[in-house]
């Protein structure tokens, strides 16, 4: 983690003081079920839970001797105790504390990434209002297709992120589970009660079966679900990327006064914050990797998966933070442009209605061979004369392939003037745009 891509309300919850406090919040919730069982007497449970602290500099001294930082801890808090610090960690094993305080870390931390998400949803949703009927043209292999409006793209956009949300909330159940089974899992010195009563101390769930460790998949779920929608927001801000290009120029990042583009070209208005954004993305998806890795660990458990989720678990939670967050500010303060998303729609001279009259032409009787011949015949003649450089449209207004299709013979044995002039009306395009919403938005 650097901080320049981190916020301070997720990057809070994976620091060194968070870490040791949520090991300290699992111990006393540990104390609190053996007194709860009647192990621990009210009196050294209460002294436990009232005095008990730690300090980060002793820790680290002491670790630096044992080279074991969950000792390192249980010493560290057992040095402000009294007699009562014979019952710190009493039945445990290491996991049960880390692993069980990763759980609370990761529950906290993927409830603020749900926050962002649903943030991030009402910002799609609001410019998909504000542009439900904005004409644009929509692109297949970067090439021009057919006449879509801006707010359909911002509704698949949203159905995509509710993917997510789905997805995160189901991972957050499955992430939310602690463990106190001992040293191999088999609750040999403490009964599946003091699990019990630890969880629900904690607000977790206890892991139905265990070894030394929580089960990994688990992790790997996480990461996967984070990396998989770190992917949908580069998907977005590539697309914002490809707008915002000189010679499309449909979208814009907003660019603020006094911002710089370029040390050299005074005049570069560049898509910086999308393009970072893809590049963290790389980061998140790259992270998914040693987390699926750490599945398949020795026997009852072995330690290599430990290293690894010191970078990846704070890594991919405040970098996906971040990402969503300057995203949303993209997609809140996109400047978008019409006009030129109209100018774009009609860069072909007509060509984006092609399908309309092809579909015609078999209501008329004529077979599917003949009428995509008579279609694309006349479309190759646009296309020559657009690379001539001739204008996509006559004196009047009227696109070059209406010209193209009026004056065929053929065609318009088949056609009259009038059903191939209705072939190119924007209406026949949006007609389902209400009941498109009306699938996506009221859910």
């Amino acid at each position: 983690m650097i901080e320049r891509y981190s916020r301070e309300e997720m990057s809070s919850k994976w620091t060194m003081q968070a870490k040791y406090q949520a090991w300290m919040d699992v111990e006393k919730a540990v104390v609190k079920a053996w007194n709860r069982l009647g192990l621990i007497p009210d009196e050294d449970a209460k002294k436990i839970v009232d005095n008990a602290g730690f300090s980060i500099e002793r820790i680290d001294e002491i670790e630096a001797i044992t080279r074991h930082d969950l000792i390192a801890f249980t010493t560290s808090v057992s040095e402000t105790l009294g007699e009562e610090s014979r019952w710190f960690h009493y039945g445990m094993t290491s996991s049960d504390t880390v692993d069980t305080a990763v759980a609370l870390q990761m529950k906290s931390s993927l409830e603020l990434i749900i926050k962002d998400v649903k943030m991030i949803m009402e910002s799609i949703k609001k410019r998909a209002m504000e542009h439900k009927m904005t004409l644009m043209v929509g692109r297949s292999h970067g090439i021009h297709g057919e006449p879509i409006t801006f707010g359909l793209v911002l509704a698949v956009w949203y159905d995509e992120m509710a993917r997510h949300l789905e997805n995160l909330e189901q991972t957050l159940d499955v992430i939310s589970v602690g463990q106190v089974s001992g040293a191999m899992g088999n609750f040999a010195h403490a009964p599946l009660e003091l699990e019990e009563y630890t969880c629900e101390e904690l607000g977790l769930k206890p892991a139905p079966a265990s070894n030394q460790v929580i089960q990994r998949d688990r992790y790997a779920r996480l990461a996967t679900a984070l990396a998989l929608m770190a992917s949908s927001i580069e998907k977005f801000a590539v697309q914002v990327r490809h707008w915002q290009r000189t010679e499309v120029y449909e979208c814009e990042e907003y660019f603020a006064k006094g911002q710089k583009g370029s040390s050299a070209m005074p005049h570069k208005r560049n898509p910086i914050l999308t393009e970072n954004i893809t590049g963290l993305a790389r980061m998140i998806r790259a992270y998914a990797i040693p987390a699926m890795e750490n599945v398949a660990l020795w026997h009852e458990r072995d330690i290599s998966h430990s290293s690894t989720e010191r970078f990846w678990l704070p890594d991919s939670f405040i970098t996906t933070d971040f990402m969503l967050h300057r995203m949303n500010n993209v997609i809140a303060n996109l400047t978008v442009y019409p006009e030129n998303m109209m100018k774009n729609l009609n860069l072909t001279g007509g060509l984006v209605f092609s399908q309309r009259v092809l579909l015609e032409l078999p209501l008329k009787g004529v077979s599917r061979e003949d009428a995509y011949r008579i279609v694309q015949r006349n479309a190759m003649k646009v296309w020559e004369e657009i690379q001539q450089g001739k204008p996509t449209t006559n004196e009047k207004g009227e696109s070059l392939y209406l010209n193209h299709l009026l004056a065929d013979e053929e065609l318009r044995a088949s056609l009259s003037e009038e059903a191939i002039r209705e072939c190119f009306n924007y209406d026949y395009y949006t007609k389902n745009v209400d009941k498109i919403f009306d699938r996506v938005f009221r859910k």
